[in-house]
């Protein structure tokens, strides 16, 4: 089966390439179709061919600045029509780059399947009528949660257009460094990531240490002053030796976002590493991390709440122990080859 993985702006270079190698060494012929990722290396492909179609210039040109998006806008006509004759059984996009410009564009040629890992990606979540008629032209929809496939059947997504897929983890084994009182926020800084809500719930407990480590997307400076001398900050886009450095010295790594996306890769690379979390419950944020016993759930905006559950897990032994072994539960069942393997089965249907 030739199978055509489509990821335009390159959003989650990780997350394609795992699935990539997955679907090969399950058997598939696998082309992820993306652009080049403007923040770092990427992993060479495996098994897989990858072609960056997408934005020859803007993702070689800028980084974040503004002017790209003009340019972008002209390029991104091509690189879609480049897609839609590409030779495939089946295309996957895992993002829809430019909705409002690929309401007019998209016209899939065949089966096609959409995995929604933001449901409705936030710059355009109030357009539903857009989002209906976009879904509508795919064949299946995944979604990474059970909260996820309610959420688009409130859209009006056909429950037997819809998948369930949960997101795999990134495993990893760095060396432990955990002096038993390091929280860890981790992953890119937005506002919905609920940074504030980290600093406050850190700051009601006693002898901790927060540790932020990510690309920051809004300015930092209000949680610079907010968390004071009680945070570490390691910024930008890191390699991995610095994300594996920051995972080995986490004793518990904080989640207190807001609902605006069904799933964290973020928070599958810590469970991924044996790091338990603290959640709330938002998304589909709370389905690992209950069914495995990975951490606690709290509910959205309890700051109080936040900062209970961290000290209980950080104050009790046996049940950090427990929330740890939870999520080597998690690394053991989530695996890129059991999500391939559901993939193939979804694209059977279609072919």
């Amino acid at each position: 089966m030739r199978v055509v993985l489509a990821d335009p702006a390159a959003f989650t270079p990780q997350y394609d390439h795992e699935l990539a190698a997955a679907l090969a060494r399950a058997g598939a012929e696998v082309e992820l179709v993306t652009s080049r990722f403007r923040f770092g290396e990427v992993a060479a492909p495996a098994g897989y061919v990858r072609s960056e179609v997408f934005y020859p210039v803007t993702s070689r040109v800028f980084r974040r600045s503004r002017l790209r998006l003009p340019l972008k806008l002209v390029e991104h006509p091509f690189g879609m029509a480049w897609l839609a004759a590409v030779s495939r059984d089946v295309v996957h996009l895992q993002w829809l780059a430019a909705p409002p410009v690929d309401d007019g564009l998209f016209r899939p040629r065949g089966p096609a399947v959409f995995t929604a890992h933001d449901l409705l990606p936030r710059r355009t979540a109030r357009r539903e009528k857009l989002w209906q008629r976009l879904l509508a032209r795919f064949d299946r929809v995944v979604v990474h949660s059970g909260r996820g496939a309610e959420r688009l059947t409130r859209l009006g997504v056909p429950e037997d257009r819809l998948r369930v897929i949960p997101h795999p983890v990134f495993p990893s084994d760095p060396p432990r460094a955990d002096d038993g009182r390091t929280l860890l926020c981790l992953g890119t800084i937005r506002s919905y990531k609920g940074l504030g809500d980290a600093i406050e719930a850190a700051k009601r407990l006693a002898d901790v240490r927060l540790l932020v480590a990510g690309d920051p997307l809004e300015p930092v400076e209000p949680y610079r002053a907010a968390a004071g001398s009680l945070a570490e900050w390691r910024l930008g886009y890191l390699p991995e030796s610095e994300l594996d450095r920051a995972l080995g010295e986490a004793t518990v790594a904080l989640f207190p976002y807001r609902a605006e996306l069904d799933q964290s890769g973020a928070l599958l690379r810590v469970l991924g590493a044996g790091v338990p979390a603290v959640v709330y419950d938002v998304g589909g944020l709370a389905e690992p991390v209950r069914a495995f016993g990975a951490g606690r759930v709290v509910e959205p905006g309890d700051v109080e709440g936040l900062a209970a559950a961290t000290a209980e897990l950080l104050g009790d032994s046996t049940a950090l122990e427990q929330a740890r072994e939870g999520a080597l539960r998690a690394r053991a069942e989530l695996t890129w080859d059991a999500s391939a393997a559901a993939h193939l089965d979804l694209y059977r249907e279609l072919t």
